[in-house]
């Protein structure tokens, strides 16, 4: 795994830089194409969903069986998907809504405050920085993870989080924009806040590197993909019907299966 690692920070690195993405892509565009958001947010949730039921559990799976037997390992490698799902959604939890940029009500709020109302507009975006940076960090354990146990999935994994951080780029750097009219700062906490995925990367690694044995891997790789699933369910596919029909966004998590099923198949 260690002549991966710094394929697996610099794919970390992408998918969580890609909120200063989402920010260019507000900043500049002059329409906005709410279709085509649908469609990727729900491939993402595909490529997220069908990767962590049928690579990652099982890849957990057969780690954890290797050390504590068929039984006992797939009862553990449950017990740390469950894991996974209720710590991403503790961290949802403690995250107020209003602050919470998985709340898909931030441009409602900013077409609702007053031209007048910039420290509103200013501390929303700030906090919303800030709620990105804490939902990164166990993202950016995921991709590292992932990428330092097979490459090739950790490619599909950074792909399918950077679509799913370029609207959280928007959710930052649009309030800001309206509070202070200044494109580099909005751009700027917007880029800064996905900085987190590789500090989360490099702190999960060097925190579990003295103990990275089969069943630190298997426990680490089931609460991944928990954590992914959650994140499908939660954020990207009611995100993703906020923006558009409900069919392109099934469709869209669909056609993430098969690509994913077809790059896993290619590459095996």
């Amino acid at each position: 795994m260690e002549k991966n690692l710094l394929f697996a920070l610099l794919l970390t690195l992408f998918a969580g830089l890609s909120t200063g993405v989402g920010s260019l892509i507000g900043l500049l565009s002059k329409k906005f194409n709410p279709k085509v958001l649908t469609i990727t947010l729900g491939f993402s949730a595909g490529v997220m969903i069908y990767v962590s039921t049928i690579e990652i559990f099982v890849k957990a799976r057969q780690a954890l069986s290797s050390t504590m037997g068929e039984k006992n390992g797939y009862i553990w490698t449950v017990v740390a998907f469950f894991v996974g799902i209720f710590l991403i959604a503790i961290i949802d939890k403690l995250i107020p809504s209003y602050e919470n940029p998985h709340e898909m009500n931030n441009a409602k709020k900013i077409e609702a405050c007053s031209d007048d109302d910039k420290a509103k507009l200013l501390r929303m975006g700030l906090f919303s920085a800030l709620a990105i940076g804490i939902h990164n960090f166990p993202e950016g354990l995921a991709t590292f993870m992932s990428a330092l146990s097979n490459p090739t999935l950790g490619i599909s994994i950074a792909v399918a989080i950077a679509i799913h951080n370029i609207p959280e780029g928007l959710a930052v750097s649009a309030p800001i924009f309206y509070a202070t009219k200044s494109r580099r700062k909005a751009f700027f906490y917007s880029f800064l806040s996905g900085f987190a995925e590789p500090v989360g990367a490099v702190l999960g690694y060097f925190l579990l590197r003295a103990v990275f044995t089969n069943t630190t891997f298997g426990f680490v790789f089931a609460a991944v993909a928990g954590i992914m699933v959650y994140i499908s369910l939660d954020e990207l596919l009611p995100t993703a019907e906020e923006y558009g029909e409900h069919h392109l966004a099934i469709g869209g998590l669909i056609g993430g299966m098969i690509i994913m099923a077809t790059s896993l198949i290619l590459f095996m």
